[in-house]
């Protein structure tokens, strides 16, 4: 990456450098302006309305901090589900809907698998989590184990790839 950064950054002060003898012979040009070359981009500032949702999600996500902590020491160490199949059943089903419109988008060309990646790595990731830390000792951890590093992990660096590879073309 670093060298690509460096090709195009060769390429953009071959295009800028201008010798006195061209602006000499150049006809329209009143004066020529100078662009630093390694002055930081300028990202345009966001909208009122998206700086205030901005700032209202990480407020929301300080708030919830000390919920963390009300949770790690207020529930019990089991507890049963009514709906416990639904829930695992549910989730498979994102994480498989994910991966294929994932992949889908990608074999298009769709720029927008970049945010299927992205939710579907996330589902994976959080898959692998719950697998692990809700499996009995013994065979059933191992299984969970097995199934997060040697599946859902690495589709979820995949999807997480994909997504990042895609946001740095078009951002």
């Amino acid at each position: 990456m670093k060298g690509r950064a460096d090709g195009e950054r060769g390429k953009t002060m071959r295009q800028l450098v201008l010798y006195e003898d061209e602006l000499a012979g150049a006809q329209g040009f009143d004066r020529a302006e100078v662009t630093p070359l390694h002055e930081e981009a300028q990202w345009p500032r966001p909208a009122r309305g998206m700086r205030r949702a901005g700032w209202l999600l990480v407020a929301c996500g300080l708030a919830l901090l000390p919920w963390l902590y009300v949770l790690a020491t207020g529930l019990p160490a089991t507890a049963a589900a009514a709906h416990w199949p639904v829930a695992w059943v549910g989730l498979d089903a994102l994480e498989a809907l994910g991966l294929i419109a994932t992949g889908l988008l990608a074999a298009r060309g769709d720029r927008r698998h970049a945010l299927a990646a992205a939710a579907t790595a996330t589902l994976l990731a959080v898959d692998a989590w719950f697998d692990t830390t809700t499996a009995a000792p013994g065979g059933d951890f191992a299984s969970a184990v097995a199934m997060a590093l040697g599946a859902e992990l690495p589709l979820a660096a995949l999807c997480g790839r994909l997504a990042l590879r895609a946001l740095s073309r078009h951002g």
